[in-house]
């Protein structure tokens, strides 16, 4: 039937219809219905084969469509789906679909691909070993590398998640276009309305007509970025790139403004009133937004740790325009030069920020442990702080280590690291996997946002204490709410696929580690153990992570297989996530003292909607951020090239293939390709089997191996590094 035929045969009134029509938008965007000739609607046919994701290119052309929830594991059993429920798509039959829009995938192939069935079959028998030349049988081409993948092609464009691209607008005699920066576009863009943009400006367009692959798509321009070496233009294109909203509506503005600076003294008087006590944040030195504050109290057999956290939801109202902005943001983005917040600045850095010597709203997670870690209960209240000092990682730890005394906050602290380091030990004691690196940040110039050189962060005991205190505080709360059977969201970990496990062993033993098996988790730990200050700790460490499943946000709780926890959920941050924010609501009604009338939490069905939200723009905003980072960490290596010394790095070599070896400088956490012309003089020989190059006297270079190297070329398109070896 068509929209009035339904809309009669449902008897729904005319005043009526136009929320059945938004309910049919809603049914097809999820793939549950589809529109057929003459606008007539209809189940969609083939749901085994037809699932419905979100598409993500890859830099080498192809793309993956990442499932919606409620399509993985629903493909028939001729099946074998990818074990990170994506779908592969090759270029051609990409369609016209764009990064980021939801489209209905038709899954058409597991396993390996025609060519490699076609090849195997022509070939027939195995390889006959000793054999050479041209009558000998071929060797078969392995399908074990093809097992998991699933392919198929994108049928249909159910959302345009950011029409928006990024390109260079160009003037040639009289024709006048834009060259997209991405390569999965055409690469001529038609403009439906002239621009105010000059020939060679960065441009973003947003697309307005693209019927095939074929065809010349047709955009109009909705702003002049500037001249590509202009100041920040790189970033403001990542943002408008990834459909970032860098200004807040009015309306959003509007309400934030009316918050009143001074707390309610009713309001106050119905909360547990922490002001005297030694509460303290400790944050990065640059923060401006602290949502996070503790305090550690030792008792005779334990110690009582209470976690305090911004009390959004106090101003942040359900349904309200601070609320749906939030909602559709997700969550904050931290780019190498600026912050995109979740939130106006009045609440993120003002009101819901635990300022030093200012009265501050809280929830407040209050648990207490025994000796050995063990939670022995927990209790949640509103609260109201006074916090008594804003401390930066780099402060804690010199009082946590004694080099200063600090008074009573160094005293305070260091009792705290004893539970923390408690807490942690038995952590892992419980299958916790340690997976902690340091961070390296690219330091830019704050005028011209240049960058002008690199910053390591260690992950020492500060950064330790405060992921243990708000582990345990996310943990508390996940078991209450699922013990009160609330409707939430939690933080899922899955366990991950068992092939994709084997995988990483085998790249583990090529390193030299003895992997075991890795499906029992006790395995995983002794291999992380082993690698630790190694020169390849990092390499095992990404490989691992690469071998697991995302975390994400569901309606259920599902456990988190990385920290071990049975329960868990996101409660320490809803300054910059949403789900934290859903995660206090939803805890107001078994505080100790919770309001009269507690926030409103949408229904199951909602929330699931919420979560896969919000889980998207989480993705959204990583891979913003890390394209930032890397965006400015390859203009930093271009421009050492072009320095008349060039620094020497210490490299460590991670792979050997005939094109050379890989290496990676560790300070910089940067990867890039020696090509065998680079390396140093000699008669170098591949020995596959050793994963090495030999050169003959003694000479090697080997997996593992460290080696000298300056940067040689740089493709900032491509994001390319190679490398020289330096004698």
């Amino acid at each position: 039937m068509n929209k009035s035929e339904l809309a009669r045969k449902l008897q729904i009134p005319s005043d009526e219809r136009s929320k059945m029509r938004s309910v049919l938008r809603k049914l097809e965007s999820e793939g549950e219905i589809s529109m057929g000739k003459k606008a007539r609607f209809e189940l969609r046919k083939n749901r085994k084969s037809h699932l419905v994701g979100t598409l993500k290119f890859h830099p080498k052309g192809f793309a993956w469509v990442y499932l919606d929830k409620r399509n993985q594991g629903n493909i028939d059993s001729g099946f074998e789906m990818d074990k990170n429920d994506r779908v592969k798509v090759s270029p051609r039959h990409t369609g016209v679909a764009m990064d980021d829009d939801r489209v209905e995938v038709k899954v058409e192939r597991t396993g390996p691909p025609e060519w490699v069935q076609h090849v195997n079959r022509r070939r027939g028998g195995k390889h006959v070993k000793g054999k050479k030349g041209k009558g000998a049988p071929k060797p078969k081409v392995s399908e074990d590398e093809y097992r998991d993948e699933a392919s198929g092609r994108v049928v249909k464009i159910l959302e345009r998640r950011n029409p928006i691209f990024i390109g260079t607008y160009l003037e040639k005699r009289k024709f006048k276009f834009v060259q997209p920066e991405s390569e999965n576009l055409p690469g001529t863009v038609e403009l439906s309305e002239p621009t105010a943009a000059k020939s060679g400006q960065v441009v973003a367009v947003e697309m307005l007509d693209w019927s095939n692959r074929d065809a010349m798509p047709v955009g109009r321009v909705t702003k002049v970025l500037g001249w590509p070496d202009d100041p920040g233009v790189d970033i403001i294109s990542v943002i408008h790139k990834h459909g970032l909203q860098t200004d807040f509506p009015d309306a959003v503005q509007k309400e934030a403004a009316s918050v009143p600076e001074v707390l309610p003294e009713d309001e106050i008087a119905r909360r547990e009133d922490w002001r005297k006590e030694l509460i303290v944040t400790i944050d990065p030195g640059d923060a401006k937004d602290h949502d996070d504050a503790v305090v550690v109290r030792p008792l005779k057999d334990g110690w009582e740790l209470a976690v305090h956290i911004a009390d959004v939801s106090h101003y942040v109202k359900p349904g309200s325009a601070l609320d749906l902005e939030a909602e559709k943001r997700g969550n904050s983005t931290y780019l190498v030069d600026r912050v995109i917040p979740m939130l106006p600045e009045k609440l993120s850095n003002n009101m819901c920020s635990l300022r030093p010597e200012v009265d501050r709203l809280t929830k407040c997670a209050v648990m207490r442990f025994d000796q050995s870690g063990k939670r022995i209960k927990a209790r949640f209240c509103d609260a109201v702080i006074h916090s008594k000092a804003k401390l930066s990682y780099e402060e804690a730890q010199e009082m946590m280590q004694g080099r200063e005394d600090g008074g009573k906050i160094g005293a305070s602290l260091r009792e705290a690291w004893k539970l923390a380091a408690v807490l942690r030990k038995r952590r892992f004691d419980h299958g916790s996997l340690d997976l902690d690196m340091p961070e390296v940040r690219v330091v830019l110039d704050e005028t011209t946002k240049k960058p002008v050189g690199i910053r390591k962060v260690d992950y020492d005991e500060s950064h330790q204490m405060i992921e243990e205190f708000m582990l345990a505080a996310n943990e508390a709360v996940a078991v209450e709410l699922k013990m009160q059977r609330r409707n939430a969201i939690f933080r899922v970990h899955e366990d991950p696929d068992a092939d994709r496990l084997y995988e990483f062993a085998e790249l583990a033993r090529i390193h030299g580690f003895r992997a075991g098996d890795l499906t029992n988790k006790k395995h995983v730990q002794e291999l992380l153990k082993a690698a630790k200050g190694s020169p390849l700790e990092q390499s095992i460490k990404l490989g691992l992570l690469k071998s697991l499943k995302r975390a994400a946000y569901g309606t259920e709780s599902l456990g988190h297989y990385g920290l071990a926890k049975m329960d868990y959920c996101h409660f320490t941050s809803p300054i910059r996530r949403y789900a934290d924010l859903i995660v206090h609501r939803a805890l107001q009604g078994v505080l100790v003292n919770r309001p009269e009338k507690p926030d409103r939490v949408p229904k199951m069905a909602i929330l699931e909607d919420v979560a896969q939200h919000i889980s998207d723009t989480e993705r959204k905003s990583a891979e913003a951020e890390n394209e930032s980072k890397k965006m400015k960490m390859m203009e930093y290596l271009l421009n050492l090239t072009r320095e008349s010394n060039p620094p020497v790095f210490e490299g460590i070599i991670t792979d050997v293939v005939r094109m050379g070896l890989f290496v990676e400088i560790l300070d910089m956490q940067v990867k890039g390709l020696v090509k065998v012309m680079d390396f140093p003089r000699g008669d170098w020989r591949l020995e596959m089997h050793a994963m090495r190059y030999s050169g003959g006297k003694g000479k090697e270079l080997a997996i593992g191996q460290k080696v000298p190297v300056q940067i040689s070329r740089v493709d900032i398109e491509q994001q390319l590094v190679d490398f020289k070896i330096v004698v």
